[in-house]
C-alpha cells in the first residue's frame, strides 16, 4: 500500500484530523495529506463531496470514493477492500 492509495484533506487546527492521522500513523498506514487552507483546489473538492461544506477530515480513496470524518477502523477496512489480492 502506498500513500497514493489514501489522501486526507485536513487543516492544521482540526482535532478530528489530528486524531485520524495519529491513529493511522500508529497502525502504519501511509497517506498523502492536503491542507485545504493552502490548496484552493482541494478546498473545492472537499466542498463538492460534502454538500458545499469544508468538512475535514475528508478522505479520498484510490477508487475515487470519499468519506467524511471516518474512523481509522473504517479507513483501514476500506484500504483492505481495495488492496489487490495476492
Amino acid at each position: 500500500m502506498s500513500a497514493t492509495d489514501l489522501t486526507i484533506y485536513s487543516t492544521t487546527w482540526c482535532g478530528y484530523c489530528k486524531r485520524l492521522k495519529r491513529q493511522l500513523d500508529e497502525a502504519g498506514v501511509t497517506y498523502f495529506e492536503v491542507n485545504i487552507e493552502e490548496a484552493p483546489d482541494a478546498a473545492e473538492f472537499v466542498e463538492k463531496v460534502n454538500g458545499g461544506n469544508q468538512t475535514v477530515p475528508t478522505v479520498l480513496y484510490s477508487d475515487g470514493t470519499a468519506a467524511t470524518n471516518p474512523s481509522a477502523a473504517s479507513v483501514i477496512a476500506k484500504l483492505a477492500e481495495l488492496a489487490p489480492s495476492l
